[in-house]
């Protein structure tokens, strides 16, 4: 099954092809098939290696062909498995899949069906071509292609300035991400000759510890990872790229490409272990935005926003796992996460789909009697997302606070704090959309109903995925050598220990939820019970809450000292530089090209008298030059 690896981007790349360059021949049902086969054709070659793997956790490089080779430098297309690309590969093409068959729902009368799926299909593909390169070179390609993916689906309905707009900022701030990841590259090579990974990992153990070099690299590649992954300060791409259709929200934006950045470190968690200094920074960025995001979290209304804080805080949490050495326990909640994220955005689709459109959560309400199939697999998403037990985010969060105690006691309030805001918010949406009175119009009203069998059944399996993907890592102060992830990634980024003991472990895992039980009947009692509605534009809450409710006016901060400034100067220098300088030249050469043809041609005169005065004049002329 290995020697088939290269299968696994292939079929996404000829999914796009066909649907893109047949997109007027294809009916919408083609379209379908042909876009959701390529993935589901994928996703069983991936199968098949991750089952292989499973049992060898056998680290191999399928060379394809040599790709560059120049002076000194040389690169192969080569791809690598090994645990943690299969991991990656079973989320990218199992995750990919149930959203394709989704959005065959969900876009189903939209006139941009074909293009949308093929947009949908090279997105897979950068992202295989991600996870499975065996070199820095490849991972940046497939990163530059998502990027770009990434614009084209946010910017789908390119008829809405306001979405061409939020398409720019996401593109924009990624190449800021980017420009650090390209740099930390060529100090690879510049540092140890290579860019391959098997080279590189294998002498960076020999520059030491605390390296300034290393240190180097790792945050230049950490740069990449911030605006990849939206963590501050290059986050604000994130929440505006709710602008794409709801599939999009769930591939790119909550499994798959924002991801990117951790699978970057946890692959090159060599290069991060040498780095104390590095690891330090990744750790509090990481757990600043989990907090940062979560506080804005509570006061969004708008259903898709609130879940895109809550994307941008659980890869805060990604990071602080990193960040303390939990490597494993971060890859964990990367598919916890896929699981649970992706089930509460297509169900948010669902009910913006029974809604016409409405996104607002004040003017949702008693929905669980209209969309009983969405109401309880968004519940079963609520509840994973909260960290509460048996589902998959309690153990995968669990982890990672159980290493951040164990680093630093400080770290873990933090993060506890931040999983009670997680909590908070997260049921305040639950029970504002689904109980209580509904709010809307009449209209709307009259046309709720069940979304169809292509949506709500992605919808069931990634529920039942969010209820049982936990148990893939529980921990041994639960149940012995039943921590099956941290055994299969160990090949890769080693045993992760937290160093406590299983009492003080179990300890932990009971205050976190008894605090989030409390949690919850205190949101239940404020927006059930007591009906409370949040205030319809912010203008009645006190002004701490309203800073929160306009998220800490940091757009508006980043225009008045970023884009104002640069706009401006970019005007100064076409008004002054280009207008007046560069377009003088220019012109001014042109118009010499003008003036001396004007008065050449007059020599033109077809008079051969004249023809022959100038010949015996020139020969005079360089006889003269030629004596003197």
């Amino acid at each position: 099954m290995i020697k088939f690896v290269w299968l696994i981007p292939l079929f996404p790349l000829l999914g796009f092809l066909i649907t893109g360059l047949l997109n007027r021949k294809l009916s919408k049902t083609l379209t379908g098939l042909i876009a959701c086969g390529s993935i589901a054709a994928s996703f069983v070659v991936s199968l098949g290696i991750f089952l292989h793997e499973n049992k060898t956790h056998e680290i191999i490089t399928v060379r394809l062909f040599e790709w560059i080779s120049s002076g000194s430098f040389h690169a192969n297309f080569s791809f690598l498995i090994d645990p943690l690309s299969s991991i990656f590969l079973m989320i990218i093409t199992g995750v990919g899949l149930l959203i394709h068959i989704y959005s065959t729902g969900y876009m189903k009368e939209d006139d941009g069906f074909r293009r949308f799926f093929s947009y949908l299909n090279l997105f897979i593909f950068f992202m295989l071509l991600l996870v499975l390169g065996d070199n820095y070179l490849i991972m940046f390609v497939g990163w530059e292609g998502v990027g770009l993916c990434s614009y084209l689906l946010i910017g789908f309905w390119f008829k809405n300035t306001a979405y061409n707009n939020a398409a720019k900022k996401a593109f924009i701030m990624n190449r800021i991400g980017d420009l650090g990841f390209l740099l930390g590259i060529l100090l690879i090579f510049t540092t140890f000759g290579s860019i391959t990974f098997s080279t590189v990992f294998q002498q960076a153990p020999g520059l030491g510890s605390n390296n300034p070099v290393i240190i180097g690299i790792t945050l230049l590649l950490f740069v990449g990872a911030i605006g990849k992954s939206a963590q501050i300060p290059l986050y604000t791409w994130l929440p505006d790229a709710m602008a794409g259709p709801t599939p999009v929200s769930a591939l790119i934006h909550a499994a798959t490409m924002v991801t990117a950045g951790i699978y970057m470190i946890a692959r090159s968690n060599v290069l991060y272990s040498l780095a104390p200094v590095s690891m330090e920074v990744v750790a509090g960025i990481g757990l600043f935005t989990a907090l940062f995001a979560a506080t804005i979290g509570i006061f969004q209304n708008d259903i898709k926003k609130v879940l895109a804080y809550s994307t941008v805080s659980q890869l805060g949490y990604m990071f602080l796992g990193l960040g303390v050495g939990a490597y494993s326990g971060a890859v964990f909640h990367v598919a916890t996460h896929a699981f649970f994220k992706a089930l509460l955005f297509l169900g948010s689709g669902s009910v913006i789909h029974a809604m016409s459109g409405e996104q607002d959560i004040r003017k949702m309400g008693g929905l669980k009697k209209f969309l009983p199939i969405t109401h309880f697999t968004f519940l079963i998403g609520t509840i994973a997302i909260s960290g509460i037990p048996p589902l998959a985010g309690f153990f995968s969060k669990d982890e990672i606070l159980a290493h951040a105690y164990g680093h630093n006691k400080f770290f873990w309030i933090l993060g506890l704090v931040g999983s009670v805001m997680t909590c908070f918010y997260m049921f305040r949406l639950y029970f504002l959309t689904f109980h209580g009175k509904f709010r809307g119009t009449h209209e709307q009203e009259h046309h709720l109903h069940e979304s169809p069998n292509s949506m709500t059944m992605p919808l069931i399996v990634l529920a039942i995925l969010a209820v049982v993907g936990g148990f893939m890592g529980v921990p041994d102060s639960i149940m012995k050598n039943a921590d099956w992830i941290g055994h299969f990634l160990s090949p890769v980024v080693g045993l992760s220990f937290t160093g406590l003991s299983e009492a003080t472990e179990m300890s932990l895992m009971i205050i976190s939820v008894v605090i989030l039980v409390l949690v919850i009947l205190i949101t239940r009692t404020v927006y059930v019970s007591r009906g409370v509605l949040p205030d319809e534009d912010g203008a009645e809450l006190p002004p701490l809450q309203k800073v929160i409710y306009n998220k800490y006016y940091v757009d508006e901060i980043y225009d008045m000292f970023i884009t104002r400034p640069l706009n401006f100067l970019a005007g100064m220098l076409d008004r002054f530089i280009e207008s007046q300088f560069i377009d003088a030249i220019v012109n001014g050469v042109g118009s010499a090209v003008n003036w001396t043809s004007n008065g050449l041609r007059y020599m033109q005169s077809g008079n051969i008298g004249f023809y022959l005065f100038a010949m015996v004049l020139s020969i005079i002329l360089m006889l003269f030059v030629k004596f003197f």
